[in-house]
């Protein structure tokens, strides 16, 4: 379906917003403070290069959509991130689709993002919680066998949102449902009140940094015979040295790696970064391959370009590229040819929202204090009303000229809340861009 094109002479660049977290040094990931160490290479012999522009969103708003601001006024038009929906509501309302720049995040989850009327510029790789609430509330009835629950979540968009989406779904009874404010000193009269009933289950949503006091102060509460369920914004290996319990009561769900590309994603990054990707990598590499793919197609660095060409680069039909031949299909866009970007969190066809079409959950567990990590315990996949994706997208793919720069902006926090996770999003994002240059391109 094509659309008229409206530009800005005042969008000239490609930009990657992505999310650093002071936390990042625990994965044991020097570069990963935001790509401010890492080499992006000096292009390949066609000359096409990827700029990579990185901005902490703090895991605040606020920094959020000052650092938003800084891309845009550099004239970046297309922004991998941001991470948490309470920033990325903001930032993409706001910020990018008033200003006509593309927005791609790897794990904003709520349905708010979804419901923006953001003229189409607002995507995302990160399933929304509308999936997610029904994966949680099947897990807690089958596979945990809770009849009754009670739930604590976070008082803003993420956790209303995934909150009530639960809730409407669960197959029980809901007992109590409790907000809680971020940064509190004690969570004991909200865990107390979650408590009375004595549910079967409890189901948590959170971020690390709050997770600690909240968790200590369950178990100072509960012997831990209640079946706890959590979701990804709680997924950081560490949390059971930090409360000091092994946490065994407590299984979890997140958008998995489950694309076509999963493997071959995996090892190039354990390859390149010595370490395993964390949660939301994948979905951070999928956002800036389709970004730099429909850049190419375009052949111009402009928001609205970039726009009309997402789902062309990444929903069916066209030539199957996926993480282990990203090249060749920067190639071959760039040559004007159509493509379908296959990824390592899934298989990225874009609907009319902007959303993912299809989404694998991880189902995990904690391996205890001493080994700070998590297990994944079991998969699940599930379609969509339009597996295939749908929604407009330009009639034709121009491709690019030999000599661009495509410039990339990542804004994801490299301080904060998220901070545990930030760093391998920010790696897996520049990935993407490191591929490109390190490659002698073939551009007519």
């Amino acid at each position: 379906m094509s659309r008229d094109v409206r530009r800005r002479d005042m969008v000239k660049g490609i930009g990657i917003a992505g999310v650093s977290f002071g936390l990042a040094g625990c994965f044991g990931n020097g570069g990963g403070n935001g790509g401010d160490d890492t080499d992006t290479g000096n292009g390949g012999g066609s000359g096409l290069e990827i700029n990579p522009t990185v901005e902490d969103t703090e895991t605040r708003s606020n920094a959020g959509t000052e650092a938003a601001q800084r891309l845009v006024s550099q004239g970046i038009p297309m922004v991998c991130g941001t991470a948490s929906s309470g920033v990325n509501v903001p930032v993409s309302d706001g910020v990018l689709a008033d200003n006509e720049a593309v927005g791609c995040s790897p794990s904003s989850t709520a349905v708010s993002v979804t419901n923006l009327e953001d003229d189409d510029y607002i995507f995302r790789t990160a399933p929304s919680d509308i999936l997610q609430g029904t994966v949680d509330a099947q897990v807690m009835s089958e596979r945990l066998g809770a009849s009754s629950v009670s739930t604590l979540y976070v008082d803003n968009d993420y956790g209303q949102q995934l909150n009530d989406q639960f809730a409407e779904q669960f197959d029980g009874e809901v007992l109590s449902q409790n907000a809680y404010a971020q940064g509190g000193s004690s969570y004991g009269s909200t865990i107390q009140s979650a408590l009375s009933g004595d549910p079967d289950g409890l189901f948590v949503v959170g971020y690390p940094e709050d997770g600690i006091q909240l968790f200590r102060d369950y178990y100072s509460a509960s012997d831990g015979s209640e079946e706890i369920l959590i979701p990804d914004g709680l997924r950081d290996g560490a949390l059971p040295s930090q409360v000091g319990n092994d946490m065994a009561n407590v299984t979890g769900t997140a958008p998995a790696a489950g694309g076509p590309a999963q493997e071959a994603f995996t090892a190039a990054f354990e390859e390149r970064y010595g370490e395993s990707p964390g949660v939301f990598t994948s979905q951070s590499y999928d956002s800036a391959a389709v970004l730099i793919l429909a850049n190419v197609a375009a052949g111009e660095n402009d928001g609205t370009a970039v726009r009309d060409q997402m789902r062309n680069v990444a929903n069916p039909p066209g030539e199957e590229i996926t993480p282990d031949n990203f090249v060749e299909g920067v190639e071959l866009a760039a040559n004007g040819e159509q493509v379908n970007y296959q990824g390592a969190s899934s298989d990225v066809n874009f609907n009319e929202a902007g959303d993912p079409a299809n989404a694998a959950y991880d189902i995990w567990e904690f391996d205890g204090q001493d080994n700070q990590s998590t297990s994944v315990a079991d998969t699940q996949s599930f379609e969509g009303d339009n597996p295939d994706g749908a929604g407009p997208s330009a009639e034709e793919t121009p491709g690019s000229d030999p000599g661009r720069t495509v410039e990339l902006g990542i804004l994801l926090p490299t301080s904060g809340n998220l901070a545990s996770v930030g760093g391998p999003m920010v790696q897996a994002a520049e990935m993407a861009a490191l591929e490109v240059n390190e490659a002698d391109l073939d551009i007519s």
